[in-house]
């Protein structure tokens, strides 16, 4: 499986198909036991701090510090990533009452605007509610600019309008980065990948644009092709 710069490659698959293990092993998360994950050519089993640093891992269920407010918590992200020399050189200041003015953090505007982030800043993760959540955990992968986004059911907890905020947010961040999204979500799919290869138990079952899987398989529809190719039991090979 390739993953090129410009392009969102999804990962499609019933759960348990092995889709986050895949994403764990691109973020250096944990390591494959046979083969090679190599990132920008970085062998991840052998430089896995190296392979964090380039990449951004937005989890499905996030693991953040509950007592810590979110402003401190980039803040530490930001710290970890090895920003505070930029931070400390470039000392822009947020222009929002709400956040502390000793804030040192140097985030985005836009990236704060489209994450909906200015009215939380003060208040602690253990408040928030599921959506406001995802959307730090946005945050916590974008902050240090990694040049591969790796993200694992992006839409969960989210409302309808920051799913539609999200996605704008995914495709204006695709020619400077490489992405890779793992859903089982059709919609997400169709709405913003490029490239898509659908696994099944574990294994490559097909790979190609939407329309090629759908129509490689027999099928008027991507989510035809989906449900008939995950419910063989036994796919031999890649189909092209």
């Amino acid at each position: 499986m390739t993953c090129e710069k410009g392009c969102i490659t999804g990962i499609l698959g019933l759960n348990g198909a092995g889709k986050t293990t895949i994403l764990k092993a691109v973020t250096a998360r944990h390591f494959a036991t046979r083969g090679s994950v190599l990132v920008e050519g970085i062998e991840a089993s052998e430089n896995a701090e190296q392979v964090r640093n380039l990449t951004g891992f937005v989890e499905e269920e996030p693991k953040l510090p509950s007592e810590y407010t979110v402003e401190e918590y980039l803040n530490m992200v930001a710290s970890l990533h090895g920003l505070e020399t930029q931070m400390h050189a470039d000392k822009r200041r947020l222009k929002n009452n709400d956040i502390n003015s000793s804030a040192s953090i140097c985030v985005n505007p836009r990236l704060i605007e489209s994450l909906s982030l200015k009215e939380i800043f003060p208040k602690k993760i253990k408040t928030l509610s599921k959506g406001q959540r995802q959307r730090v955990n946005f945050a916590q992968a974008l902050i240090y600019n990694p040049s591969v986004l790796v993200l694992d059911e992006p839409a969960s907890g989210l409302d309808p309008a920051q799913i539609i905020n999200m996605r704008s947010l995914v495709k204006s961040l695709k020619a400077d980065h490489t992405i890779l999204l793992s859903t089982h979500l059709m919609q997400e799919v169709e709405a913003l990948c490029d490239r898509l290869y659908i696994i099944h138990e574990g294994r490559l079952a097909a790979s190609g644009r939407a329309e090629e899987i759908a129509r490689n398989a027999g099928c008027e529809s991507l989510e035809e092709a989906f449900f008939k190719i995950t419910s063989v039991s036994d796919i031999v090979g890649e189909q092209k």
